[in-house]
């Protein structure tokens, strides 16, 4: 009996497998019903493209350091907004969507999560500044 049902199971997962892997090809395409997955409508940058940005019009140059961080000196003309707030993503929200946000932390890491976040509530342009203030002092 169990020589009878191995080549059934074989092939039966031999055909799950081809159908998963083909659903995945799909998806990596744009294609099927699973392609909802949004692209990152934010770009990690270096200072020097951080920098060009800022020449812009339309521009918010948003520091996500906490307060401390930023006594210790920020970029000027920087809007403040502590990340570590625990109503952050409800100041985000309260912005206004058709500007281009310049985002940047102490290293990238925050500032990265906040575009996540200032994205999902349908922000489409925004750039976050790769090494954050570590990489600017450098420059």
């Amino acid at each position: 009996m169990i020589k009878s049902i191995l080549p059934v199971l074989t092939a039966f997962l031999f055909f799950t497998f081809a159908q998963s892997c083909e659903s995945q090809a799909q998806s990596a395409k744009g294609g099927g019903a699973s392609a909802a997955t949004p692209v990152s409508a934010y770009k990690n940058v270096d200072v020097a493209t951080f920098k060009k940005l800022m020449s812009g019009s339309n521009v918010v140059v948003l520091d996500v350091r906490t307060p401390g961080e930023i006594a210790q000196g920020k970029i000027a003309g920087a809007m403040e907004l502590n990340f570590n707030s625990p109503d952050f993503a409800q100041q985000t929200a309260k912005l206004d969507k058709s500007k281009t946000y310049l985002i940047y932390c102490r290293s990238g890491n925050r500032s990265g999560q906040a575009c996540g976040i200032m994205q999902q509530q349908g922000f489409g342009k925004l750039y976050n500044l790769q090494g954050g203030m570590i990489a600017w002092g450098q420059q």
